[in-house]
């Protein structure tokens, strides 16, 4: 079934019919960490709403949660008809390290598909995004589901401006330390770095970066992007010549707009 065009509508969870949870947590059959992650609900009124579900990482190295890249990311889509749910993953200064942070991704993703007819959503239509470290979360989801079961592959990973690698010049030394420790072995770093596990199977991503980015380089995504190319899976990048790291939607260059269009196209027949 071919997704509704995607269009801008009001949100508000008020207007459903009714009452929905606002929040939700999750759970991992498969999980070794215990994971239970709060995820917060944002779905867009009925009337316009698409069938997409976005899972939504936000970024702070691994040490904190950025709302402009958690709940800002969920009321933007929601006015585009698209439901949105915010992961509370666990953080380094609670004394959490890999892999309960990629565990509670995929537990957002195991309970989001398990109850996707209550919130209106087609469970293969249903993809991760995040930002910065969010956004290594995200394509070490992306790349790294199999481990635990093929059902939690998502459709889709959008990565804005990721940490990507954690074993070479362009690491993020803050996000390493917080997700690894301090001296992790070059074995762990490398399990963990997502342009080294990219596979045939890896869903489609949408990639954005900006060229002056003073804390995670612009290599990161380059990077990621030629694993993809290497192995055959759709992506589109975007780099912009101009911009601070941590932008979110702050930007006059429209990458969101981009990035609905590519949501439109992915789901086309």
């Amino acid at each position: 079934m071919a997704a509704a065009t995607i269009a801008s509508v009001g949100y508000a969870n008020s207007h459903m019919s009714h009452k929905l949870p606002d929040v939700v947590h999750g759970q991992l059959a498969e999980g070794t960490t215990d994971p239970k992650p709060k995820i917060e609900v944002f779905l867009p009124v009925k009337t316009g709403r698409t069938d997409i579900g976005v899972i939504i990482l936000p970024g702070g190295g691994y040490r904190g949660l950025a709302e402009h890249e958690g709940a800002g990311y969920a009321h933007f889509f929601q006015s585009k008809g698209i439901a949105a749910f915010v992961v509370e993953y666990r953080l380094a200064p609670g004394g959490h390290k890999h892999p309960a942070m990629l565990e509670d991704a995929l537990a957002a993703i195991q309970e989001v598909r398990k109850r996707a007819s209550e919130f209106g959503i087609d469970p293969a239509k249903l993809g991760v995004m995040g930002s910065s470290a969010g956004g290594h979360l995200t394509a070490h989801t992306v790349t790294s589901y199999g481990e635990y079961s093929k059902e939690l592959r998502p459709a889709f990973g959008i990565l804005c401006y990721p940490v990507i690698e954690m074993d070479g010049a362009f690491t993020h030394a803050g996000s390493r330390k917080n997700l690894l420790g301090d001296n992790p072995s070059r074995e762990l770093r490398r399990s963990v770095s997502p342009e080294l596990k990219v596979t045939s199977d890896t869903p489609p991503c949408f990639i954005w970066h900006t060229v002056e980015d003073p804390v995670v380089p612009v290599e990161n995504s380059l990077i990621f992007a030629s694993a993809l190319q290497s192995e055959g899976v759709p992506f589109e990048l975007h780099v912009y010549p101009k911009g601070r790291h941590g932008l979110g939607l702050v930007t006059d260059f429209g990458w969101e707009d981009s990035l609905i269009r590519w949501l439109n196209e992915l789901f086309e027949e």
